[in-house]
């Protein structure tokens, strides 16, 4: 697309496409945190809450694999079929999560979701990307991270009243006539819109089962490393060498394959790794102090689901006022990678600072940093697509964008399972019953601390803000490592 195609003329062409694309990102970013209000009532309900955050993981793993597969065949076979294809799977693995028995059942599920959900985000913005060139993509990112602001505002607060009053299985029930929609929206107003080139495409089958076999083993190596003893040690050090040996054979597989599903001549582009690397940190930042803090304030600071949802809003809610800031000052300036190191250094900042006041920080308080934390986060958010896009150019834009969506996926992956063994392991190392009495009281709530005695419970809540502060301070050297590549990133200007 010219630059100089008329602002008149790109508005029509945008908002033919954009409420096609919208519902299905909607959808995406509702589900991560709108299930991460609900993960305490789910480990009450099903059990296992040491392994609650593989609700989330697990999801992200499927998403992780799957965000690739949807880029190459989106740019054989046509984004707006493979889009109906993403919206089908996500619809399935959100009906069976409805009916899980069992938490290995929900996982499983959530598996099948995140399949789909893997070619929500990533083939709806490279819809967006084939209309709106690269420099005015920012005088639309209103409207794009408008979807992504509402669902992540409303997605802690709807999983707290729908958990509160209809029960956790609600929240996956939503998500079906919203696929539904998504899908009559996706027919009848994309048309003929990407359908691709599929003469001489051969689809790249081992490149997935080998990137498969590669984050699914490294991912459970860190679920396994949390837990610091002797046995489970072990079990990860052997799962993060077949986890290497998978890395070492895809890459020479992918250096091969006609139809590569990891293109590595793009992802080897310095301007593409950096920014991706840079936006998987952010992820894993943002996705993991999401999936934790629920539990932080419905186990440490007593609050309800409902309760919680509403202390979690200003962080889901304020991504997109940065995203908006930045695409704005794109536009204007063409200066790319400036607001993404401005944004996430006062993030870095921020969350060091709520870490270290843990413990005596007024919750309207604390709220107030996360929102502005989460807006520091979303001024890096636009400008990776664009920063990959530029790099990639048209003949790759399906790949392109869809390295973002599945580094970020593995970032948020990663951050998630990296918090998750930050908290146990800081749990553990507290000695006594420290991990014990917090699964109990995450699962039953306070009347797991019944038997203990004023100076014991008062120990106990001591041992578990500083586990929580370990899990900020975490998300804080994460975030300050992004806020470095953004400066390492070639590509500073459009």
């Amino acid at each position: 697309m010219s630059q100089t195609v008329p602002p008149a003329e790109l508005r029509r062409l945008f908002f033919r496409v954009f409420p096609a694309v919208a519902l299905a990102m909607f959808g995406a970013a509702l589900d991560q945190t709108i299930v991460a209000a609900a993960l305490p009532a789910i480990a009450r309900s099903l059990g296992e809450v040491e392994r609650i955050s593989w609700i989330v993981v697990l999801y992200l793993v499927a998403n992780t694999v799957a965000a690739p597969v949807y880029g190459r065949l989106g740019d054989a076979f046509g984004r707006q079929r493979m889009l109906l294809v993403a919206l089908a799977a996500y619809a399935t693995g959100a009906t069976l999560c409805a009916f899980a028995g069992s938490l290995t059942t929900l996982a499983a599920a959530r598996v099948v979701q995140g399949f789909g959900g893997g070619g929500l985000i990533s083939l709806s913005v490279a819809l967006i990307a084939e209309v709106v060139p690269a420099r005015e993509r920012g005088r639309f990112q209103a409207y794009i991270a408008a979807v992504f602001t509402t669902a992540s505002a409303l997605g802690p607060v709807l999983g707290g009243v729908l958990t509160g009053y209809f029960g956790w299985r609600s929240i996956f029930l939503l998500q079906i006539p919203l696929s539904a929609l998504a899908a009559w929206l996706a027919v009848t107003r994309l048309g003929n819109a990407a359908r691709g080139r599929s003469k001489g495409f051969s689809f790249d089958g081992w490149g997935l089962l080998l990137f498969a076999a590669f984050v699914a083993p490294a991912l459970m190596a860190l679920d396994q490393a949390r837990q610091l003893t002797t046995g489970p040690l072990l079990v990860a050090a052997g799962l993060a060498c077949l986890a290497g040996l998978a890395l070492v054979l895809l890459l020479r597989w992918e250096r091969r394959a006609p139809d590569p599903l990891l293109p590595l001549g793009l992802l080897g582009n310095p301007t593409v790794w950096r920014a991706n690397l840079m936006s998987a940190c952010v992820a894993g930042a943002f996705v993991g102090t999401i999936a934790f803090l629920p539990i932080y304030f419905t186990a440490v600071r007593g609050l309800s689901p409902a309760a919680a949802g509403l202390a979690l809003l200003p962080l889901s809610a304020c991504a997109g006022f940065g995203a908006i800031a930045s695409g704005t000052l794109l536009a204007r300036t063409g200066l790319l990678m400036r607001w993404p190191g401005i944004g996430l250094s006062l993030s870095a900042t921020l969350l060091a600072l709520v870490s270290l006041g843990l413990g005596w920080l007024p919750l309207p308080a604390m709220a107030a940093l996360l929102g502005l934390v989460s807006a520091g986060f979303g001024m890096s958010f636009p400008m990776v697509q664009v920063a990959v896009q530029v790099a990639a150019g048209g003949s790759q834009l399906g790949s392109a964008t869809a390295s973002v969506q599945f580094t970020r996926s593995l970032g948020a992956a990663t951050g998630t399972a990296l918090l998750g063994a930050v908290l146990f392991g800081a749990l553990t190392l507290a000695g006594g019953d420290a991990t014990r009495l917090f699964v109990a009281l995450v699962n039953q709530g306070p009347p797991a601390l019944a038997a203990l005695d004023a100076s014991a419970e008062a120990a106990f809540r001591a041992e578990m803000v500083g586990a929580f502060r370990a899990v900020f301070a975490t998300a804080a050297a994460l975030v300050l490592f992004g806020a470095w590549l953004s400066t390492r990133v070639p590509l500073r200007r459009v």
